[in-house]
Parts: structure tokens; C-alpha cells; sequence
């Protein structure tokens, strides 16, 4: 059983699959194609992605694939606590330029579907964090693609100081949100 907890932007959808816990601790099932069609994720899965970042304040995002290598992303922590962060890339979409935030940490077990079509990052809020994602395409290098995490238009407050954020190099020179060109276009919801 997957509990939907909610559900923004066009088909962004925080859940919570069910814990089964006693004494030795938790048992649950991260992905089940049944449960999680019940709740209209529908999705074939065809990689499983699993990132450490060491120190807290590291950000990985945020991040796309253009067509027609666009991800359909699962994000889930199995290890320390991260702010999770979609952004509606659908040019022609009604929440366009929006996002959507959660915090996802082991002990709370959210996970976030982050469809085709937006912008995908995180932050992490502790050190030694694991982030593990499915995602419904394959990673094409020449359709990878990033908007910078801390732009002032998408206003995103990330849960701590932007100023000492870690970032790679390709994160470090994303473009603005206003010079993005988007290659994703809404198709209705």
C-alpha cells in the first residue's frame, strides 16, 4: 500500500509507501508497480540511480534530460535528510516556472514522483545523505541540461543558506532561469 500525500503541479506526487515496524525495526516495500498504479504512478522503470553526498548544503540540481531522453523520476533517502525540489519546465503549462518542495529523509520515508517535463534537485540538510531514484529513461549526455539551483525568479528556499552551497562545476555555471529555453512543452494534464 502507497499513501498519496500530495499531489502539485501537474503530476508531481509525494507519497509514503506503508512501514511495517516492531522491535528490529521497518520493512517496506520501495517500488510495487500495483500500489503505485493505484495511485497513477504508472511509470516502466528502467534504471536505478544512488548518489552520497558527504557534506550537508551539497546540491545536486536542478537538473533535466530533453526529449526524447526526458525522466520520469522516483527520489527516495535511504540515508540522512535532503530538501527535494521539482520545477514545472512545461512551456504552455498552467504552474509553469513553479515548483514544488518536500523534505525527504530516511526516518520520514516520502518519496517524490517528479515527472517528464521539470526541473529536478536537492539539497542536502546533513552530512553523509544517500539519494536513490529510479528513472524511466536512460541518461543521453547530450541531453543533459540544468537551470541554476539558486535563481532569484524561482525563488526556491532551500532550507539552508544558499551562499555556502557545494555545487559541481556544470551546477556552478547553469544558466538563469530566464535565459532556459525550455524543451518541454505541456501536453494538458
Amino acid at each position: 500500500m502507497v499513501e498519496l500525500v500530495a499531489e502539485a503541479l501537474g503530476g508531481v506526487k509525494l507519497v509514503r509507501p506503508r512501514r511495517f515496524e516492531d522491535e528490529r525495526g521497518f520493512f517496506t516495500e520501495t517500488w510495487n508497480a500495483r500500489a503505485f498504479a493505484a495511485i497513477g504512478i504508472n511509470t516502466a522503470f528502467v534504471q536505478d540511480n544512488h548518489s552520497r553526498s558527504v557534506r550537508a548544503g551539497t546540491v545536486r540540481g536542478l537538473h533535466y534530460q530533453a526529449p526524447p531522453f526526458a525522466q520520469a523520476k522516483l527520489v527516495r533517502v535511504s540515508q540522512g535528510r535532503v530538501m527535494d525540489v521539482a520545477v514545472d519546465a512545461r512551456v504552455g503549462s498552467p504552474s509553469y516556472g513553479q515548483h514544488f518542495k518536500a523534505e525527504l529523509s530516511a526516518d520520514n520515508g516520502l518519496q517524490l514522483f517528479v515527472p517528464a517535463g521539470f526541473l529536478h534537485g536537492f539539497m542536502t540538510l546533513e552530512d553523509d545523505c544517500h539519494v536513490q531514484y529510479k528513472v524511466d529513461a536512460h541518461y543521453d549526455r547530450a541531453s543533459d541540461g540544468a537551470v541554476r539551483f539558486d535563481d532569484p525568479d524561482l525563488a526556491i528556499d532551500w532550507g539552508l543558506p544558499t551562499g555556502r552551497a557545494i555545487l559541481s562545476q556544470k551546477d556552478a555555471a547553469a544558466p538563469l532561469w530566464r535565459d532556459f529555453t525550455s524543451p518541454f512543452v505541456w501536453q494538458g494534464d
